[in-house]
């Protein structure tokens, strides 16, 4: 059981992503509007949902997860955290997007996508760490469905693959507008990025950095704040 912020528990299902920097840092980085409808792109047992839920008060989530098993346990996590009037999860595959939402039905799009290329060796990788079921173009694709014009998608990812997102999301209609290279600690390698496209917008990209620890090893600002740890006196 992992404890989150504003009280929220979250259970795991076996071989799913764990609660990690990735769904912290991209849950940090997300800036919702009031009454904000959010698609969560992969929801896994629910982990960016009850974040964003915990963060924003007046924010719904709708979780779509192949998996089955991870898809029971967000339930499970909605129900144990009495949010079942914000959150919600379906058990289907997001390549099928288009089938289950009307064009335009969200606000803003989040994914915690899988980082491994599918291929015969993957068989035996879960399918949260598959990216064969979440293909980049039809993860982009999704995504442009599900979101109204101007609307938001944030996703978190490898640094190595960020020229092939930028252009995925440009052929689906969404411009990069926000970049954050994130290094476990300053003047380390970038570990992760993280990217907030919108669908329609013009050209015109702001970036910005973030370290978990100094030089020296002690934890920055920016990581007690991304895992809501007030900083010792």
């Amino acid at each position: 059981m992992e404890y989150l912020p504003n009280g929220f528990t979250l259970e795991l299902a076996e071989g799913a992503f764990p609660l990690s920097t990735d769904s912290m840092a991209l849950s940090h980085f997300v800036k919702l509007g009031k009454h904000a409808r959010v698609l969560d792109l992969g929801s896994g047992c629910g982990t960016l949902g009850l974040l964003l839920c915990a963060k924003h008060g007046q924010c719904t989530v709708t979780g779509i997860e192949i998996d089955r098993t991870a898809h029971q346990i967000a339930l499970e996590n909605i129900r144990r955290n009495a949010l079942e009037d914000r959150m919600t999860s379906i058990c289907a595959d997001l390549r099928g997007v288009s089938g289950i939402f009307s064009p335009g039905s969200f606000t803003c799009c989040v994914s915690n996508p899988p980082y491994f290329s599918g291929g015969p060796a993957s068989r035996a990788v879960p399918h949260a760490r598959r990216e064969d079921l979440c293909p980049l173009p039809e993860l982009f694709g999704a995504a442009s469905w599900a979101l109204k014009y101007g609307g938001n998608f944030y996703l978190v990812h490898r640094p190595e693959r960020l020229g092939e997102l930028i252009v995925q999301g440009s052929q689906a209609g969404l411009e990069t507008k926000r970049l954050c290279l994130l290094r476990h600690r300053a003047g380390g390698p970038v570990s992760l990025i993280l990217l907030h496209l919108r669908k329609g917008a013009k050209p015109g990209l702001t970036w910005e950095e973030l370290a978990l620890y100094d030089p020296e090893g002690f934890p920055t600002p920016a990581f007690l704040e991304i895992y809501h740890m007030e900083k010792e006196n």
